[in-house]
């Protein structure tokens, strides 16, 4: 069996490789389907008919796994398989995204369609499904279809099955060697600096953001010269009501919290079912941070100002949409 290539770290978004298969001489190449579209006959049922999804989708899948059987993909230095994140780990949430949550993005053209850029958001909902949706969005809804490379907290990585999938998907430390790295190469990358503080606080404190530590996420946009573009999730909060933290079962476990909710865990599994609230992110005006120098990341008052502006772009922000926002379920 053939091995994957691998790849040094890229600059913009790059496609998984596709194989065309040979055109057929009595058509022009351009007509020719990415194997992605193609559906064999034996599968359509009749010659001319329009493939149904279920058939697309089968046929994307067996494309897909002969890519991996000829080992034709590509991962790069931190381990991300764009071709595996976009035919395996992503296609399963988009009912989550569509249906569950009725995702709506605001300003998705103050993403930048090349070139690095750093998102921070705020974090909430007990689980980090924040994160997720927020990565689904880019890829589904930004006119350029862009992954975006998330910083995640050590222990996901420390998690053997978690750990290996978030590497999979793109995802590295949350520290700035690895950001800079990832910025300074035209990635795109999101950080949600309140990190468990966030997504464990009770819930009575919804969309109140916690601290944003002491502005690493800001160093690292000064020393590569990438904007930083404030993104608000309101939604997410509804998820799974914490009410309250069983912390001797947390410890023993190794987790920063084990969460209570009206239905976790009293109705068992049922109980982690997240509740269809209805979503809204959006993608604040970018900050630039070319205009400060070269050795502005040393300056600690520039870095805790640039880190403030953030914060209170991010707060004022959740607050209006959630003047405007009627029903937590219906929007």
């Amino acid at each position: 069996m053939a091995e994957a290539r691998v790849i040094p770290l890229h600059g913009a978004d790059r496609e998984a490789p596709r194989r065309r298969r040979g055109a057929v001489q009595a058509r022009p190449p351009a007509v020719v389907p990415e194997p992605a579209d193609e559906v064999p006959e034996e599968l359509s049922g009749e010659p001319g008919r329009e493939p149904a999804a279920w058939e697309r989708r089968l046929a994307e899948l067996l494309t897909f796994a002969r890519r991996r059987l000829q080992g034709d993909y590509e991962v790069d230095e931190f381990g991300f398989d764009p071709d595996l994140t976009d035919h395996v780990l992503m296609p399963p949430l988009r009912p989550l995204y569509e249906k569950w949550f009725r995702v709506e993005t605001i300003g998705m053209h103050n993403v930048p369609g090349e070139g690095g850029a750093l998102i921070v958001a705020n974090h909430s909902g007990t689980l980090p499904l924040d994160a997720t949706m927020t990565a689904f969005a880019m890829r589904a809804d930004h006119p350029k279809h862009r992954h975006l490379r998330m910083l995640g907290a050590d222990l996901v990585f420390k998690t053997s099955v978690l750990g290996a999938l978030a590497r999979k998907s793109g995802q590295t430390l949350a520290c700035n060697p690895d950001a800079e790295r990832l910025l300074g190469s035209g990635e795109l990358v999101g950080v949600w600096p309140e990190g468990f503080k966030g997504i464990g606080k009770p819930f009575k404190d919804r969309y109140k953001l916690q601290r944003f530590g002491r502005g690493g996420f800001v160093s690292a946009a000064l020393n590569t010269g990438v904007p930083i573009i404030p993104c608000s999730i309101v939604g997410a909060e509804e998820i799974y009501p914490k009410i309250g933290d069983i912390r001797s079962l947390a410890r023993l476990l190794g987790l920063p919290y084990f969460p209570v909710t009206p239905f976790f865990p009293l109705l068992g599994p049922l109980g982690a079912i997240p509740l269809p609230s209805k979503w809204y992110i959006e993608f604040g005006e970018p900050i630039r941070t070319d205009v400060y120098g070269e050795h502005a990341a040393d300056d600690p008052m520039l870095v805790f100002n640039l880190t403030d502006q953030v914060r209170e772009t991010i707060q004022q922000t959740l607050y209006r949409l959630l003047t405007q926002r009627r029903n937590v379920f219906l929007g």
